[in-house]
């Protein structure tokens, strides 16, 4: 790991992720997780402050970051909200079949390496009737912005740890064995087109 990844890149990513508009969309999908919550790339704990304590009972964090583990367990700790960190890729899970009663996914998709393997993990790991629960941002549907996407993703995932900004979000999730239940969409305000087209919803095993 480079110095960059390392010291310069995690705060990157929670300036990045914690601007106001996707403050507000986690806003909106994070109070909706309860039980066993799986939060798949719970990065520098950006989720943890908008859970609904009464309704959770314990979150497990799973992230391959040791410094944004670190950053999201000072943010557990203030908020006091029980979080058992997973040191871990997504696409291979230390965790047992039909295990939790939620999935939250929030930004994390769209740098994943192997994204398919990845949500067919979280397919697995959560229980008959459990949910999905997602806020991504991904390809847009206007084709001059996705052409822009192309075109710039290359750059873009090398100073942003790999994300990619043209994933069709709804086909990565249905192609896992999900099906979508509820989906909103729309670019998000103050945020640069090529980076700001956002669904968010609920998903439950087909």
């Amino acid at each position: 790991m480079g110095l960059y990844d390392k010291y310069i890149l995690p705060h990157f990513l929670n300036c990045a992720c914690g601007s106001k508009p996707i403050k507000y969309q986690r806003e909106k999908v994070v109070p909706m997780a309860e039980g066993l919550v799986l939060e798949v790339g719970i990065g520098s704990g950006l989720n943890i402050p908008y859970y609904d304590a009464a309704k959770v009972d314990k979150i497990l964090g799973l992230d391959p970051s040791e410094e944004l583990n670190r950053m999201a367990l000072k943010v557990a700790e203030d908020k006091g909200i029980p979080v058992e960190f997973i040191l871990s890729g997504a696409e291979a899970m230390p965790l047992p079949d039909n295990h939790v009663d939620t999935v939250l996914v929030t930004f994390t998709m769209c740098t994943i390496p192997e994204v398919a393997a990845a949500n067919k993990e979280m397919l697995r790991v959560l229980k008959p009737g459990g949910k999905m629960i997602f806020c991504e941002h991904g390809l847009a549907p206007d084709t001059n912005v996705s052409k822009w996407q192309s075109r710039i993703d290359p750059i873009w995932g090398k100073i942003a740890g790999g994300c990619h900004l043209n994933r069709d979000i709804p086909s990565l999730i249905t192609a896992a064995g999900f099906e979508i239940e509820a989906m909103e969409q729309m670019y998000l305000p103050s945020t640069p087109k090529f980076a700001g087209y956002n669904y968010w919803g609920t998903a439950v095993a087909r």
